[in-house]
């Protein structure tokens, strides 16, 4: 099972509207914007737009780096479809929450098909947390080496 202390921080500075960077690569140029994102389980979700520089890249190489608030990572993206898909109604409703902030202010049209969410499945990453100690993380197996 995943060290609860690393559970314990992703969710502090995750679990809530946070600030990430995605990095996509497009013919082996890296791109980095900063988007809005939710932590859950070892996922970072973002609402975003499928017709984005970000999710073509994801369609053609699904690899991501990510970055935030003393944590840095790799991951796998993938679009799963649009916001109001059947199969994303209890996520959308979570998200809806979590970015309420901004989320009916215009920046979103769920009538849109292609206003979609963003799933980042984190693989690996490094977390420091308190008195300077790192965290090495493999997501994929779910245990973590300090």
């Amino acid at each position: 099972m995943m060290n609860d202390t690393v559970r314990t921080v992703m969710k502090e500075r995750f679990g809530k509207e946070c600030l990430i960077s995605v990095a996509t690569i497009d013919n082996s140029i890296p791109s980095v914007r900063t988007v809005c994102g939710y932590y859950e389980d070892g996922y970072f979700y973002v609402v975003t737009y499928t017709l984005s520089k970000k999710m073509q890249h994801i369609a053609v190489n699904p690899v991501v780096a990510v970055c935030g608030d003393w944590f840095s990572g790799h991951g796998i993206g993938e679009n799963l479809g649009h916001v109001l898909d059947e199969k994303n109604a209890e996520l959308i409703a979570k998200l809806r929450e979590v970015f309420a902030g901004w989320y009916y202010e215009g920046d979103v049209d769920e009538a849109d098909p292609n206003t979609c969410i963003l799933s980042i499945r984190l693989t690996d990453g490094i977390l420091k947390h308190a008195m300077g100690k790192t965290l090495r993380i493999d997501f994929t197996q779910e245990e973590q080496a300090e």
